[in-house]
């Protein structure tokens, strides 16, 4: 089995690791342990560097996809390999900003509106998040946008824990999607926690406080007809 670094330590940014199989059709590699997340749940996969442990060549990793399996760019490490590998630190922060700061949105709207996530998506510093809202108009998404500040000055811890399953669905309101996207044959659940504010199932990258978040602002707001209303958030670049 795969040590999946990035589930337990979001912030860990490096790992000494060996290649284990090689994917010529798709020019990726295995590596016995990996930072690098593959994407999902509207989050990007990160991207980043294997170095030879011995030569020091480095083979450029353009992206992560489940299963373990890094994209690389140009020629692969060979099997039995060992590498140094590193993410583009700068890449996933902003995205584990962005990514917790979605996390307030839906949990400021689920418990002040009770609205369901009906979808969304992130990139760099922005992202959009889809629920089921009657009607939006300006003063309510000036509400939300003071509320979800608020939740960001508040402090809140983010804690992670991986359940079984039977014991993660026990927890109420687990689920904050219209559909429930965790396939069947999955037995263990990964939870995030916003202390005090929001607790769901998400396999992304998060902070460990939401002060680390920032300003977040809300660029734009749209009905994409009936009742899904689509929200937009933007965050400063704090580098």
């Amino acid at each position: 089995m795969t040590n999946l670094i990035y589930q337990t330590d979001s912030y860990c940014q490096s790992m000494t690791a060996t290649v284990t199989g090689i994917d010529e059709e798709q020019n990726g590699v295995y590596l016995s342990e990996t930072v690098f997340y593959p994407g999902g749940g509207g989050q990007p996969a990160d991207k980043g560097v294997l170095t030879d442990g011995d030569s020091g060549k480095t083979f450029a990793v353009k992206s992560a996809k489940r299963g373990n399996l890094h994209i690389i760019d140009g020629e692969l490490p060979p099997v039995g390999m060992e590498i140094v590998g590193e993410i583009d630190w700068d890449w996933r922060y902003k995205l584990m900003r962005t990514h917790t700061a979605m996390h307030v949105l839906c949990g400021v709207v689920w418990h002040d509106y009770g609205a369901l996530v009906t979808g969304g998506n992130m990139e760099s510093l922005k992202g959009r998040m889809d629920f089921e809202f009657e009607r939006m108009q300006k003063e309510l998404v000036a509400e939300i946008e003071q509320r979800i500040n608020e939740e960001v000055t508040a402090a809140r811890d983010v804690n992670i824990q991986i359940l079984p399953r039977e014991e993660a669905f026990q927890i109420p309101d687990l689920i904050r999607t219209k559909i429930n996207l965790l396939p069947e044959g999955i037995t263990e659940v990964r939870t995030v926690e916003l202390v005090g504010l929001d607790l769901q199932a998400c396999g992304g990258t998060h902070l460990h406080n939401t002060s680390e978040i920032g300003p977040i602002r809300v660029a734009n707001y749209k009905s994409k007809g009936g009742i899904n209303k689509r929200i937009y958030l933007e965050l400063d670049d704090l580098a």
